[in-house]
């Protein structure tokens, strides 16, 4: 049995998106601006995807953007809202320190331009609260950041609330929404977002397409420069047929929203559950406010890179955070972020779910696990000082 369960690092794509881009490839081809009725053709389904992808945000299709992912969005995001307080004299932006490397490399270049940045502390619960952001609100703050929903971790943050102290301060709010839309109910204007980034992948679309929802009335920085697609603000022929596999992959995702939570939730809580009885290991992320389908341990006393290899060759794919950095030899970034020390952090398992997944996946996954933990402890070192009392356990 060959289980999937790396959904946050890319989804299967779906045959509603399959099938809603077929046409786009070799019967309305044109590109969209072209003047001649092939052009236009492809012309109304750009606007018409755009329409579609408006109405699942709750937003006006005029404040979405097509963009070649989430990292693209995050970046135009952020470099406009900083670009705006610049001109104002405003240079403090406040995000959170787990949040994705489209975020916090951004900001790095930024505080190199000479911008003060504020990360939030997440150690406590996993998580941040609405009040930490307004107690780092400064006169000069241009912006505040923050993820819908960790990527490695599953928390949840509390982003109306955010949304509502950064209105009240007359604050723009970008939210890297990647992990979040298309499995958790969202409306961007009841929940005062000004800006959200979102990516095809993560909920069946294809790959290489996503979209940016900029509030109307904030201008947006180019961040790529060449043609007037898009409004003027993101240069290059639009990619049509991802354009309609995204639409079309967010409409299913959100008509199916409650019933396919129900499902993934009750899967990941009885891994959750499964896994916590393997001794010594801990659950990673709120265990509350957590995405339906994230599972994330740390295991002590063993390897992150050999858990992935043996689990993979017993038939289930995972990761041990973000597959952005899968080629660090580095620990999690996120996991340091919560409080977990290196040797801990390097021993940690992600699991994500989705719909596609089964009970008796599940099953699987909580056999072999185990097995592959106590295999890789019987010849760790360290699990045998750890054992011996020549370490103190930390989990």
């Amino acid at each position: 049995m060959q289980v999937y369960a790396d959904n946050a690092a890319t989804t299967k794509t779906s045959q509603v998106a399959i099938q809603a881009m077929m046409p786009y490839f070799d019967t309305i081809y044109g590109n969209p601006s072209s003047l001649h009725s092939v052009g236009q053709e492809a012309k109304e389904a750009l606007e018409s995807a755009r329409e579609r992808v408006a109405k699942c945000l709750g937003c006006e299709p005029r404040e979405i953007y097509f963009t070649s992912g989430g990292s693209e969005a995050d970046n135009q995001a952020i470099i406009s809202a900083a670009r705006i307080g610049a001109r104002k004299n405003k240079k403090h932006i406040i995000s959170t320190a787990f949040e994705h490397h489209a975020v916090l490399h951004t900001l790095n270049k930024l505080e190199k331009e000479g911008f003060e940045v504020t990360l939030l502390d997440v150690k406590n619960g996993h998580n941040i609260t609405a009040q930490q952001v307004a107690d780092a609100i400064r006169p000069d703050t241009c912006l505040v950041t923050t993820m819908y929903a960790n990527n490695e971790i599953g928390s949840i943050l509390p982003i109306p609330e955010i949304g509502a102290v950064c209105k009240q301060a007359g604050i723009p709010f970008h939210t890297d929404a990647v992990q979040a839309v298309g499995h958790i109910a969202i409306n961007v204007k009841e929940q005062n977002i000004d800006m959200l980034s979102l990516s095809g992948h993560k909920f069946h679309g294809p790959k290489g397409v996503g979209a940016l929802y900029c509030r109307r009335g904030l201008a947006l920085t180019n961040v790529i420069e060449g043609g007037a697609q898009e409004r003027g603000k993101r240069a290059g022929t639009e990619n049509i047929p991802a354009i309609m596999g995204l639409a079309a992959a967010l409409e299913d995702a959100c008509a199916h929203l409650g019933e396919n939570a129900a499902k993934v939730t009750a899967m990941r809580d009885r891994l959750i559950e499964g896994l916590s009885k393997i001794p010594h290991c801990a659950l990673n992320g709120d265990s509350v406010n957590r995405l339906p389908g994230n599972v994330s341990f740390c295991f002590e006393g063993i390897e992150g890179e050999s858990l992935l290899l043996l689990l993979d060759m017993k038939g289930v794919c995972a990761s041990s955070g973000s597959a952005c950095t899968s080629g660090s030899l580095d620990p999690s970034h996120v996991l340091l972020a919560i409080g977990r020390v290196h040797d801990v952090a390097h021993g940690s398992l992600r699991l994500s779910l989705c719909e596609y997944n089964t009970d008796e996946e599940i099953d699987h996954i909580l056999t072999v696990v185990p097995e592959v933990v106590a295999y890789l402890r019987s010849i760790s070192p360290v699990w045998r000082d750890l054992q011996t009392g020549k370490r103190e356990y930390i989990l």
